[in-house]
Order: C-alpha cells, then structure tokens, then sequence
C-alpha cells in the first residue's frame, strides 16, 4: 500500500514527466473511481493544463487550475506513463496528453478514487479538511490532548488519519518501534514525553523513507521506474522471528485492530 513516502516519491516523479502536458482527453474505464459524473469529469479537464503535483497527507494532487483533481490511491493504486492508451484490464482512467503520451492510472483492487474541488482553497473543504496534521507539522500538546480523551490502542490512533495524516502500517511500527512504545499502549496512557517522541520519531521515519524514495515491499512497487530503498532500512516491520538491531530478542508479530503489527516486546514494553 502506498503511504506518505511512496505518494511524495510518484508527486516528485510526476513533477519530472508531467508538469507542463495538457490534458487532450481522458479515457473512463470503470466509472466508480471516479467521484463525479463521468462525461463531466471529462469535459472540465479537457484541454486544460497539469500546472504543478502537490501533495497532502497520502493524497496526490495534480493541479490542473481551476481545479485540482485530489487522488487517493488506497491499497494499489498506481500510474504509468505509456505509449497507448490502455494496456491492462487494471487500467482504469487514461488521460491523452499534448505530447503523445498517455498518464494512465491503474489500480487492481479498484479501491483509489479522484475527487475534483476548485483549486482555491482546495485544501479548506472535505476531504483535505478532515485530515489532521502530518507528524512534521504536528503540534505534540495538541495531539497529547486529543489522545487523552481517548482509550483506544495508540497504533490504532496513529493510523487515524484525523489525529495525524500521512502514516500507514509500515511506518506506524518503525515510529513505535524508534519510540520504544508499544502498540497496544493505551492513548490515555501516553505521557507527554511519549507522546513528544512519537511525533519526533514518525518525523524522522517519514523523512527518511522520503530520502530513499518509499518502500518497495510486497505487492507495492512504483510504477514510474523509481524503486524505494527504504525497505533495506526497517528495523521491525516484516521482521516477525528475527532479532531485534537492539537488544536482539526475537520480534513478533501480532494483530491490532485489524493490522499486522510488529513489535520487539523487550524494547517495546506495554
């Protein structure tokens, strides 16, 4: 799945290949990716020019004035650049550019979706609004407060994406992980101090997997050519019986709320 790093690394990539291209028609293959009326979807964008590729949270936002098409590309979604309009049965919305070639987006789950909103202020409305800050801009008091009013397992708070936006399984466990918090530790058990270090740590983690361009594991890999190398990098994720870089006991995996968790239990004590 696509998380904050691997959406920063394809916005940096688009912003190579695309900027600039106007759009001179756009193909719908399954109408549900799409959150508007297919034909008008279509005759908004088209003819009109891919200005910049911004980014909030794990949203894509290609800014295409006046408006700006906000993509989420939830579990495996992704976009090719190719010579032909369609080439996969996993191709779901291609977009025709001026220079021949085509922005295609594909997705096997079929879960992405694209919003249109008006390019001013898109951030100030639904869905943009309701994401809480990412961890670099986040102010750890604000979150320590919020997360004292709740008594839910802090993995699953910090997945939320209304308390902090931008961080996924994977980079959940190496932030608890760095924290030396366990992930069933209860919000409202979370000291300011701890709460302080998670928002440092989920900073570092996410900055350093944007460095090395995202995390190539499973059955996400980019689709543009860039291959992410954070994954040489994970301390605890995908590691479940081997040992710990710290304290070498042996890490496990367990579940919480829903999600596969890793966690060294020496290191990480509840």
């Amino acid at each position: 799945m696509p998380e904050l790093p691997e959406v920063e690394t394809i916005r940096r990539t688009l912003l190579k290949l695309i900027q600039g291209r106007s759009i001179v028609g756009i193909d719908v293959f399954y109408d549900k990716i799409i959150d508007h009326e297919t034909n008008d979807f279509k005759t908004t964008l088209i003819g009109k020019r891919i200005e910049a590729i911004e980014r909030v949270g794990k949203y894509l936002c290609l800014m295409i004035p006046p408006f700006a098409l906000l993509v989420h590309l939830r579990m495996e979604g992704r976009f090719f650049i190719r010579d032909v309009r369609r080439s996969s049965a996993h191709d779901h919305v291609s977009f025709a550019l001026d220079d021949g070639r085509f922005l295609i987006y594909h997705d096997t789950r079929k879960f992405g979706r694209m919003t249109l909103r008006t390019s001013e202020h898109y951030q100030d409305v639904p869905p943009l609004s309701k994401l809480g800050p990412e961890p670099k801009d986040a102010n750890w008091e604000d979150i320590h407060a919020r997360l004292k009013r709740r008594k839910i397992a802090v993995k699953t708070a910090l997945l939320d994406q209304h308390v902090v936006c931008g961080l996924g399984n994977i980079y959940v466990d190496e932030t608890l992980f760095k924290s030396g918090i366990h992930p069933m530790k209860r919000t409202d058990r979370l000291t300011r101090n701890d709460v302080r270090t998670l928002i440092e740590s989920a900073t570092t983690v996410l900055h350093d997997a944007v460095e090395l361009g995202g995390t190539s594991i499973r059955t996400y890999t980019d689709a543009l050519g860039v291959h992410g190398r954070f994954q040489n990098e994970l301390k605890v994720h995908t590691k479940a019986g081997e040992p710990c870089p710290v304290c070498h006991q042996i890490i496990t995996k367990q579940t919480v709320g829903g999600r596969g968790t890793y966690v060294c239990k020496s290191c990480q004590k509840k």
